[in-house]
């Protein structure tokens, strides 16, 4: 089997911090995403690849157990190394794991060896116990795991979604409803057996960032373009938010980069609380100017010299 160095595939050191790791990972989802190579099978693979890092590295339990295992043995990005030298002596033979899916392909059998029972018991491991091995077999209904991708608006509203998912060899399609204010990390829990499944399914939510436009907890942070002339004298603008248009007086005299708060006008989670809208100014140039224009700016260039 083939050890998965996770922190390589995203690209940071093995003390990166979650912020860190999380940022690495959208950078690179956003390049690999499957609908920006829709024919790109190497791509594609390289997303799943991507997910899996993540799924391990952002979460501090999968984390601990996988460095436990990295560490004690030294592996190396791409190593080869046979599971039954290492207590997982069971891995494959007959029980039924949890498995996890990021709604194109199942991950890695390195993944599902660590994570695909019940747990990890590094007593057993570096104990050198052997016959069940550190996982136990998991009698229970199985477990699926993938992920949904919204809109902040669908987020804020709420919206009904159909959602493909592969199970092994088999395609289905789920209808799901994503609820209002949900966040993003948490997870939909549908069962299965709707779809023609058996087990239940998870969905963990991902809020894609818009043009623009950023969620950072509850609070919206959205760019505006005003023209430098705007930015001098001042200007109303009407700016859309999620809760409608705002009509917005841009002070005079602001400089680039600078926010102006609106209080309650940000996201609002599923119990009601909501946070505030950050407008931040971005200072730009017209794409042509008129002749008369140009005279213009040419003249305030002569000035400024």
């Amino acid at each position: 089997m083939e050890y998965k160095d996770y922190y390589k595939i995203l690209g940071v050191d093995k003390n990166a911090t979650k912020d860190e790791i999380k940022k690495a990972y959208r950078k690179l989802a956003k390049k690999y995403h499957p609908d920006l190579h829709p024919n790109d099978r190497e791509a594609q693979e390289k997303f799943k690849e991507i997910n899996e890092a993540y799924e391990v590295l952002s979460d501090d339990n999968k984390r601990k157990q996988y460095d436990a295992f990295g560490n004690a043995y030294n592996f190396t990005h791409g190593q080869n190394f046979d599971p039954s030298q290492f207590g997982f002596d069971n891995f494959g033979k007959g029980f039924t794991y949890t498995y996890t899916t990021d709604g194109a392909e199942n991950f890695s059998d390195f993944f599902k060896m660590f994570f695909g029972g019940k747990g990890f018991n590094l007593e057993d491991l570096f104990n050198g116990r052997r016959g069940r091995g550190p996982f136990q077999a998991r009698r229970e209904r199985p477990v699926y795991e993938s992920e949904i991708y919204i809109s902040l608006e669908e987020g804020y509203k709420g919206v009904s979604k159909k959602v493909p998912l592969r199970i092994g060899n088999e395609s289905r399609t789920l209808s799901v409803k994503v609820p209002k204010g949900i966040l993003p990390g948490k997870k939909i829990k549908i069962n299965g057996e709707k779809a023609g499944i058996n087990g239940d399914v998870y969905l963990k939510v991902n809020i894609l960032e818009e043009d623009g436009m950023e969620l950072k907890g509850l609070d919206i942070y959205k760019r505006v373009d005003i023209y430098p002339w705007d930015a001098y004298f001042g200007k109303k603008i009407v700016v859309d938010a999620l809760s409608g248009r705002i009509r917005l007086s841009i002070p005079a005299n602001i400089q680039g980069g600078k926010k102006i708060r609106i209080p309650k006008k940000g996201y609002r989670d599923m119990e009601g609380n909501t946070g505030d809208l950050y407008i931040i100014v971005n200072i730009v140039n017209p794409a042509s100017l008129t002749d008369e224009q140009e005279k213009l700016y040419r003249r305030l260039k002569e000035l400024s010299i």
